[in-house]
């Protein structure tokens, strides 16, 4: 329920994030790579930390569709819980 709703929050903001800049198609594109990108480091590196997200495909589209927000909420609820 928690992890639904801060996705449901990092939504919100990501959508009004992408709204407001100039260039809405780049930055959105720059997100999804970053976003992406940190997904992939998260999952080779994360041993070291000791969290390894799956690479399913709900976690790579969702992180590419909400960015870099979604990989650190995925570190944040594994803390947490």
């Amino acid at each position: 329920m928690i992890f639904k709703i801060c996705v449901s929050f990092i939504i919100l903001i990501t959508i009004i994030y992408y709204l407001k800049r100039k260039r809405k198609i780049l930055s959105f594109l720059i997100g999804s790579i970053t976003g992406v990108s940190a997904l992939f480091l998260l999952n080779k590196f994360g041993e070291y930390i000791n969290y390894i997200p799956p690479l399913n495909l709900f976690n790579i589209i969702a992180s590419g569709i909400l960015g870099i927000p979604y990989v650190v909420t995925l570190f944040v609820i594994n803390l947490i819980s």
